[in-house]
């Protein structure tokens, strides 16, 4: 009866542990199942990666309108702090240059977006190539003369009886001609070297104040500037713009793009010596020192004027209205179209 109740004990221990082993050598049968459907492979795969939406990226690419330079850093902050991608968009950006006209590669369809100055954009149209600009990085034209420290000008016309190193054709000359008498003025042309400019105090260069002040000041030579806008010439600078047609057929990403550009332009506010860096790795002939100036000596035109009051970006249809006026009246326009068919301020951040 003893050995009975042993063997009992026994075969009872043996079928515990048969169960036990049962429960514990399948892992599957310890984790959560959706009552055994679909868990066929996909065991390796985590309850958040098998639900995430992939995110669809897009390519697009921006021509600038020159070689990469402060004037760009807003896109160069949106890039390096990947505002693009939160976006969805995958963004190359191609450097602009003298052979380069972001303009046509726009309008041929090898680019979605570019930079361009206003002016430029509207006499696009000339062409048959009708875009829309969709913001600005400057409120204003940084384009100014160039001249000795203590011999500057109030007025316009002080210019006659000086020499004047101006590029022949350049827009803002010829509207100047139509506003002053500047009949007397000695024109040479500019040829991007101020070596005939340095050695004749009295002669006139023209110039950009976020640039060639700083070289100058390399070379020894004190300088002052008058901005050309204070003859009421002052188109938008370093402008966005895609094409009438990309725009109809692609508002989403032409609002994304837009959003990451400003929010870019925001960031390098603060942050343009690290910028500058990133920038300079396409543009290895510039030097550190030279962006840094043209940064700071860009930010009221990036961020003060309306830009203070209403954020990076902003346009106004009385500013495009003026600018096709004039360059209508210069005989630049074939016809003087409405200035709301050119821009939309609709992306900007409100």
């Amino acid at each position: 009866m003893k050995e009975l109740k042993k063997l009992s004990l026994l075969l009872l221990g043996l079928a515990l542990l048969f169960v036990l082993a049962a429960c514990g050598g399948s892992g599957s049968s310890s984790e959560p199942t959706d009552g055994g459907a679909g868990t066929s492979g996909s065991g390796s795969e985590t309850p958040s990666e098998s639900t995430e939406e992939p995110v669809e990226m897009k390519d697009v690419k921006l021509v600038l309108n020159w070689f990469a330079k402060a004037q760009h850093g807003g896109v160069y902050a949106a890039q390096e702090n990947g505002l693009f991608e939160e976006v969805g968009l995958n963004v190359t950006v191609e450097p602009g240059g003298p052979q380069v006209s972001s303009i046509n590669m726009v309008a041929s369809g090898n680019a979605e977006f570019g930079l361009a100055h206003a002016d430029q954009i509207a006499m696009a149209r000339n062409e048959g190539i009708e875009l829309v600009a969709v913001a600005t990085a400057m409120q204003g034209s940084p384009q100014a003369f160039m001249f000795h420290k203590g011999h500057g000008i109030e007025d316009f016309e002080e210019l006659n009886g000086r020499k004047v190193f101006i590029q022949p054709g350049i827009i803002y000359w010829e509207y100047l001609k139509t506003q002053y008498d500047l009949s007397g003025v000695e024109e040479l042309t500019y040829t991007g070297q101020h070596v005939n400019f340095i050695p004749d105090v009295e002669s006139v260069t023209q110039a950009f104040l976020t640039s060639e002040p700083y070289f100058m000041e390399l070379e020894g030579v004190k300088v002052e500037t008058k901005l050309i806008a204070d003859a009421g010439y002052d188109p938008y600078n370093v402008v966005l713009y895609v094409t009438k047609d990309y725009l109809e057929q692609n508002k989403e990403t032409v609002g994304a793009f837009t959003k990451a550009f400003v929010e870019g332009w925001n960031l390098y506010k603060d942050s343009y010596e690290e910028i500058n860096t990133i920038i300079q790795e396409d543009n290895p002939d510039i030097e550190l020192e030279s962006l840094k100036f043209e940064a700071e000596s860009q930010a009221e035109f990036v961020y003060g004027m309306d830009a203070a009051e209403n954020g990076v970006g902003y346009m106004t249809e009385e500013r495009w209205a003026t600018l096709i006026e004039q360059l209508y009246s210069l005989g630049l326009l074939d016809e003087q179209y409405d200035a709301s068919t050119i821009f939309t301020t609709e992306f900007l951040p409100q």
